[in-house]
């Protein structure tokens, strides 16, 4: 268990990473005649392009990496990045912020329960009846905020049921990416105490550029082939280009490489355990976004919802994994 200062900076990165990555939520709301493809690949090739002058700037550490580095970096680029957004704004284009926010909301339970079985050896082993009041507190917010949701949809006689089930479905395909990704970077990092977590950081925009320049002029090209139904995208940068643009260029620089810079730093002082029920400050941040956008303040039920998600995730950083053989 990290001791007290190793916790409090870990907490406090965790908690950087999650309102900034919140922000990635109301994007594709905010662009709503962009599709999901476009907006992942345009989100991470803005990353791609950030992280050319910082690499510049730490091309002596990043000499330093293997080819297997880069071929892990790569992976984490293409499931993390690119398949994890495009699944998560499909979802909210389809079903809106708020469902697909709870339902990347249960990361921290899926993530600890995930964690707690694969890493034992590594980061100890915290007993299922001390993680269960954790989690049943986080699954406890969540099912009440998506109440609160459920019955915002129910009043909207226009609303679009088989649009909605598809974003849910969608969403838990962005879980899948996402339980993935924190799981293999922490294996990374832990393994690599030696290495800035800003660094790696860095070689994942790196990564991250040729697959999303691979995207991007794919689905150009796909656009040029249908235009003539009439129904193409103006491209490069779509209907309003200086709004796309500015959006992309802020994800790729907040969401992308300093959320991801400030996760690797919590990655690398916390156990996996606990660093994954973190990513509820993204949940927080991402509803609170959401329902600023929507212009609706927050009722008694999605208050007690947030009530509880935070008492779990201060009730788990609470116990104390315990190693194999320790007393």
């Amino acid at each position: 268990m990290p001791h007290r200062q190793a916790l409090f900076t870990g907490t406090a990165f965790a908690l950087a990473a999650g309102l900034m990555w919140g922000l990635v939520f109301i994007v594709p709301l905010l662009l709503p005649q962009y599709p999901a493809a476009l907006l992942s690949f345009g989100r991470y090739l803005a990353f791609g392009l950030i992280a050319l002058p910082l690499a510049w700037l730490d091309r002596v550490r990043l000499r330093q990496l293997t080819r297997a580095d880069w071929i892990e970096a790569g992976k984490l680029a293409l499931v993390g990045n690119l398949l994890y957004y495009l699944f998560l704004a499909a979802a909210i284009q389809r079903a809106g912020g708020p469902l697909p926010t709870m339902i990347i909301g249960t990361l921290p339970v899926v993530i600890a329960l995930a964690s707690n079985r694969r890493d034992a050896l590594r980061d100890g082993r915290l007993p299922w009846a001390q993680l269960l009041p954790s989690l049943l507190l986080i699954g406890g917010g969540i099912a009440f905020v998506n109440q609160v949701e459920l019955q915002h949809l129910r009043s909207q006689p226009q609303a679009d049921l088989t649009a909605y089930a598809l974003g849910a479905a969608l969403a838990v395909g962005a879980v899948a990416c996402w339980t993935w990704y924190p799981l293999r970077n922490a294996d990374w990092l832990r393994h690599h105490p030696d290495r800035s977590p800003s660094t790696w950081a860095t070689a994942q925009g790196i990564a991250t550029l040729p697959l999303a320049l691979l995207g991007y002029a794919g689905f150009w090209a796909w656009q040029a082939l249908g235009s003539g139904s009439g129904t193409a995208l103006a491209m490069p940068f779509g209907p309003t280009p200086e709004r796309f643009i500015a959006l992309m260029l802020a994800v790729g620089l907040l969401a992308s490489w300093l959320g991801t810079l400030c996760w690797n730093e919590a990655s690398q002082r916390l156990p996996t355990t606990l660093v994954g029920q973190l990513i509820v400050f993204e949940t927080l941040a991402a509803l609170a976004y959401a329902l600023m956008l929507r212009g609706q303040p927050p009722d008694a039920l999605t208050l007690a919802g947030v009530a509880l998600l935070v008492a779990g995730v201060v009730v788990g950083l609470r116990r104390r994994p315990t190693r194999a053989g320790a007393a």
